[in-house]
């Protein structure tokens, strides 16, 4: 038993001496001298202040640049049926025809009554020619009189002939319905056979033009208001005090091509959600964007001189304040907290608390605290928010022999 006790205490002194080594050896280590933690390798980027764009996103929805509700201005039966349903079509074409058998006879009785009235015309004429000769040779001025009557109102019988024979050829042309503009048709909702009266509530269809197509945005009127304050100061700059260009977002994520133009505001805030319109529109040439369609536009404000901080580079603290991490000229990380920041496509336009050769950093800020030793990277961001490394990092000591 004794001799079992003397093995577990010389077991134990040993362990304690290899223990003791290591500790040793550790303090020795190069990097570990006072238990210091080697500095962390960052992705930094160097500021420089320059004038950058201010952008907004706006959530929108696309609507048809011109709508009409085809509707029949005669009473009658549909006969033809004369465009594709979905298909789009030419301004002036044949959409609709009604039967015109009666529209016809009126205009051909028209026509006979504008030849029956201008008849009359030369006879009136000859009666009032022949009292003048004879008004000094017994004539009496009340026969002259009448003769000038009777003229009179043959030619108002031939104008009003010739009205009713223009109303008779509008009703004839209007049997024919024809697109008011270039479109797109919806389904009809009539078909041969059916009677049609003039102006009626319900439409045969409706006609769409796509092509330029509206993007209706909604801003908030705190915005706004933010937006004239910053031009008020002297922050922002707008040239002509209009908005320069508006890029779209579809609703798959996918950036639309064609950058668009403002085409009006409204000059009112709504009651219920404190927010006014913008209307966008947009070249359509195949159709892509589609009426309803929800998108997202970012539309170009003005610019301002500051400094950007990447949207992947910063958070928000609990107060709703910007925070960034920077590298301090002794290696450390200083976290930074801005009172006031604007959009700049993907990045944050920061107009003070920055100075130029300040160094932000961009990448590995997410596991290092305040305070702590950073080895610098450089880096840029591109337009993407993607962090792309233009200097190398110095390479290790080569070992020694």
């Amino acid at each position: 038993m004794m001799r079992r006790l003397r093995l577990a205490s010389a077991f134990a002194l040993c362990i304690g001496a290899l223990a003791a080594c290591s500790d040793s050896n550790s303090a020795k280590a190069p990097g570990g001298e006072g238990g210091e933690r080697p500095p962390t390798e960052v992705r930094v980027v160097v500021m420089k202040k320059a004038a950058h764009s201010l952008t907004t996103t706006l959530p929108g929805r696309a609507s048809a640049f011109q709508t009409a509700q085809i509707r029949p201005r005669v009473s009658g039966v549909i006969k033809e049926i004369s465009f594709r349903e979905g298909s789009e079509v030419k301004a002036g074409d044949l959409l609709y025809k009604i039967e015109d058998d009666t529209y016809l006879a009126a205009f051909a009785q028209a026509q006979a009554s504008l030849r029956k009235a201008e008849a009359s015309v030369p006879t009136a004429k000859s009666n009032l020619a022949r009292q003048e000769r004879l008004v000094g040779s017994g004539a009496t001025e009340i026969a002259l009189e009448n003769a000038r009557v009777t003229l009179l109102q043959a030619e108002a019988d031939v104008a009003q002939a010739k009205a009713a024979l223009q109303s008779a050829e509008i009703e004839l042309k209007l049997t024919e319905i024809r697109a008011p503009f270039e479109g797109v048709t919806t389904a009809s909702s009539y078909s041969v056979g059916n009677v049609v009266t003039a102006n009626q509530s319900d439409s045969l269809m409706t006609l769409r033009q796509l092509d330029p197509i509206y993007i209706e945005l909604t801003e908030s009127s705190v915005n706004l208001l933010r937006l004239r304050e910053a031009i008020k100061a002297g922050r922002v700059n707008r040239e002509n005090n209009e908005t320069a260009d508006i890029r779209m977002t579809l609703d798959d994520g996918l950036e639309y091509p064609v950058v668009g133009k403002l085409d009006m505001s409204d000059m009112a805030v709504s009651q219920t959600t404190g927010t006014y319109s913008i209307r966008a529109v947009f070249d359509n040439p195949d159709d892509l964007i589609l009426p309803g369609m929800y998108v997202r536009a970012t539309v170009n404000v003005g610019t301002e001189e500051g400094y950007l901080i990447p949207q992947l580079a910063a958070t928000r603290d609990p107060n709703g304040h910007l925070t960034a991490k920077f590298m301090t000229a002794d290696g450390k990380v200083e976290t930074r907290v801005f009172d006031h920041s604007q959009v700049s496509g993907n990045n944050w336009l920061v107009a003070s608390g920055i100075n130029d050769g300040d160094k932000l950093i961009v990448d590995g800020f997410q596991w290092i605290g305040e305070g702590a030793p950073v080895k610098p990277v450089e880096a840029t961001v591109n337009e993407k928010g993607l962090v792309e490394i233009t200097a190398a990092p110095d390479a290790a000591p080569a070992a020694q022999p």
